[in-house]
């Protein structure tokens, strides 16, 4: 008798249309006995305040600049910046085809998103979440404005494994004078899709009623029988570890009743609910080990945002989402690596993206942190 594929529990491969990519889908191997790195338990019990700590208010700064007072959101450019404004030097002469060199500029900002040293996102209470994404706005607008920026990227680094060198709750701002290589080959995608013909469907659409690619992905995650991968979802935003997921607790969030180009498009009912599915989602992560979930987190969109919401050009195929990268995969002491042969062939994950949805689902939207203090 012929075996029947159990997506489950055999050996798949599935399609990612952002990237153009596949990844390995091996259910079996979740048994398989871990011998490997183990990282150190986590410090739960940080200082609200920390005087060696160049974000906590009044402090100095490593580069010897005071970081000020301030009671709510803290932005500055960063002291260490990966780009320097421009205008640079032009590049010289390439000695060979094969070895091309591109000026590149830009800014880096720092956000430091609450003054208190132990309170990340899943701790704050939702106005000081709305006044992060105000502040994203804000700077999303400002650097995008300035002549030759042709890119606005917003991310979060949290927790030491991802690279954070200060737990003091903060995300980053990145502008650039070329469009980087990974939201690239997003838009180019987009693009594609919204070009090419597809079977009618009642999902939102894009600019001039062209099709879009992740209107028509969270119309099916949240609309057809039978999807296993929403987490959380409210009026407006829907939260899904997608089907093509390649961090074992992958997110990936986005506004699912319209298309919307950027944060500059939210209206102020899109934003509060921006900001109460932030705080949902990442309370399921902190939930799920106990402990302080470490992820990447960035935002794509619009790569700059024109001076008006009402305005329109082709960049507003662009469907506003935000991809949260998590490495932990058993524990709050074993994460996943890139590594053999993700590195050398393809991605490859263990646990389906369904089962990773239903464990976060599963997770209270109440902090266990505060269940601790309450005892």
């Amino acid at each position: 008798m012929a075996q029947v594929f159990d997506p489950s529990t055999h050996p798949h491969r599935r399609y990612n249309p952002l990237t153009n990519e596949h990844v390995i889908v091996s259910p079996h191997r979740n048994k398989r006995p871990w011998l490997g790195q183990v990282e150190p338990p986590q410090n739960h019990a940080l200082p609200q305040y920390d005087a060696a700590c160049y974000l906590c208010p009044g402090n100095t700064r490593a580069g010897g600049k005071k970081t000020d007072i301030y009671e709510h959101t803290y932005i500055f450019k960063n002291d260490y910046a990966a780009v320097l404004p421009p205008p640079m030097p032009k590049a010289p002469i390439d000695p060979h085809h094969l070895l091309t060199t591109e000026p590149v500029g830009g800014e880096c900002d720092v956000l430091i998103f609450h003054p208190r040293h132990d309170l990340t996102i899943p701790r704050l209470p939702l106005e000081d979440v709305e006044g992060i994404i105000e502040e994203w706005i804000k700077i999303y607008r400002k650097r995008g404005s300035e002549e030759g920026i042709k890119h606005v990227q917003i991310f979060e680094n949290k927790g030491a494994m991802m690279g954070c060198s200060n737990p003091h709750p903060h995300g980053q701002i990145w502008s650039f004078t070329t469009v980087p290589t990974l939201p690239a080959h997003e838009m180019t995608n987009l693009v594609n899709y919204s070009n090419s013909d597809h079977p009618p469907s009642n999902s939102p659409r894009g600019p001039h009623g062209k099709p879009c690619l992740l209107c028509e992905y969270a119309h099916t995650e949240v609309n057809i029988e039978g999807t296993e991968r929403v987490v959380v979802k409210n009026n407006h935003w829907v939260a899904v570890v997608p089907w093509w997921a390649y961090w074992p607790f992958e997110i990936l969030l986005l506004p699912y009743r319209r298309h919307i180009p950027s944060i500059f498009h939210l209206t102020p009912d899109e934003k509060t609910a921006f900001a109460d599915i932030l705080s949902k989602v990442t309370k399921r992560y902190d939930n799920l080990f106990s402990c302080s979930f470490a992820y990447s987190m960035g935002i794509h969109q619009r790569p700059i945002p024109l001076s008006s919401p009402e305005e329109t050009d082709e960049d507003d195929i662009a469907h506003l989402h935000l991809h949260f990268s998590p490495p932990l995969l058993r524990s709050a002491t074993v994460k996943k690596f890139m590594a053999g042969i993700e590195l050398m062939a393809e991605s490859q994950r263990d646990i389906t993206p369904e089962q990773a949805a239903q464990r976060l689902r599963e997770c209270s939207e109440t902090h266990y942190m505060d269940t601790i203090e309450e005892k």
